[in-house]
C-alpha cells in the first residue's frame, strides 16, 4: 500500500454510512488522519472506535449537518484550529428526491440545494485559506452522472449536480496557481441509503439494480486518486460514454434514450 496518504490530515463529509464510510476506512488504513462529519453523531463515534481500534490513526469527529453555514463555519472553525495543516477536503454530504417537476415541494428544493450545493461551497470555502496559504491540498466533490445528463423525475437532484460540476470547474483554475487539486467524481447508482429518501417507491431502484455500483468499489476509486492531479471519476465508463455522446447530440440522445430515462 502506497505511503502518500500517510499522516496525512483529510476531511470527509457525509462520513457515517455509505461511501463516506467505507473511503474513511480506506483512508484510516494507508495511515491518514482524519476528520469525519455528519449529523449522525452515534455512526460516528462508533466508527471512530473501530477505526482507531484498527489502524491506530487519530479519528476526530463532529456533529454537522452542512445545510446549517452558521454550524458549517462553527464546525470548520474548531477543526481547523487543531490542525497545522489540511491535505484533503471531501465533500460527500448530498441527498436526492425523485419527483416531477411539478410535485416538487419547495421545501425539498431548497433542503437539496442547502445541502448539495450551499453545503458544499460552505465547507470548501472553509478551507480555502489555509489550503491556498500551504499551497497544497486536494477538494473532492462527489457529485454525479446526474450532472451531465438529466433525466426525468430528477430536475432539482439534476440540477443540484449541475451546479457543483460548474462550481468544481471553475475552483480547479482558480487554484491551478496555488498546487490545489480540484477533483469531480461522477457516479452512476451507487447502492446506498441514498434511495431510501430519492426512491420510495422501489421503483428506479429494481429497474436498475444490476447496474448499481458497490460503495467499496466507488470509494477506492476516490482513495486512490488522493492527492494527484485528476481532473474527474467517471463510474461506471460506459454510462460517462453516454454523457459524451449526450453532448454531441442531445436530441438524438435525448429520443433513443426516453425508454431508459423512465425508469424511475
Amino acid at each position: 500500500m502506497s505511503d502518500r496518504l500517510k499522516n496525512k490530515n483529510i476531511i470527509i463529509t457525509g462520513a457515517s454510512g455509505g461511501i463516506g464510510a467505507e473511503m474513511a476506512a480506506l483512508c484510516a488504513q494507508s495511515g491518514a488522519n482524519l476528520v469525519l462529519l455528519a449529523r449522525n453523531l452515534e455512526k460516528l463515534n462508533a466508527l471512530k472506535a473501530d477505526l482507531e481500534n484498527r489502524f491506530h490513526v487519530q479519528v476526530d469527529v463532529h456533529k454537522l449537518d452542512v445545510s446549517n453555514t452558521d454550524d458549517v463555519k462553527a464546525v470548520f472553525s474548531q477543526v481547523l484550529a487543531k490542525l497545522d495543516h489540511v491535505d484533503v477536503l471531501v465533500n460527500n454530504a448530498g441527498f436526492g428526491i425523485f419527483r416531477e417537476a411539478h410535485e416538487a415541494k419547495i421545501d425539498e428544493i431548497k433542503g437539496m440545494f442547502d445541502v448539495n450545493v450551499v453545503g458544499l461551497m460552505a465547507c470548501t470555502s472553509m478551507v480555502l485559506p489555509k489550503m491556498r496559504l500551504q499551497k497544497s491540498g486536494h477538494i473532492i466533490n462527489i457529485a454525479s452522472q446526474a450532472g451531465k445528463i438529466a433525466t426525468p423525475k430528477s430536475s432539482v437532484y439534476s440540477a443540484t449536480k449541475h451546479a457543483v460540476l460548474g462550481y468544481t470547474n471553475s475552483l480547479r483554475m482558480e487554484l491551478a496557481r496555488s498546487n490545489v487539486y480540484v477533483t469531480a467524481v461522477n457516479p452512476g447508482p451507487i447502492e446506498t441509503d441514498f434511495f431510501t429518501i430519492a426512491d420510495e417507491k422501489g421503483t428506479y431502484v429494481k429497474n436498475v439494480q444490476k447496474f448499481m455500483l458497490k460503495p467499496a468499489y466507488v470509494a477506492k476509486k476516490v482513495v486512490d486518486a488522493m492527492l494527484t492531479p485528476t481532473r474527474e471519476i467517471n463510474l461506471p465508463r460506459w454510462m460517462n460514454a453516454g454523457s459524451i455522446v449526450y453532448a454531441l447530440f442531445p436530441r438524438l440522445f435525448e429520443r433513443i434514450g426516453r425508454r431508459a430515462f423512465d425508469q424511475k
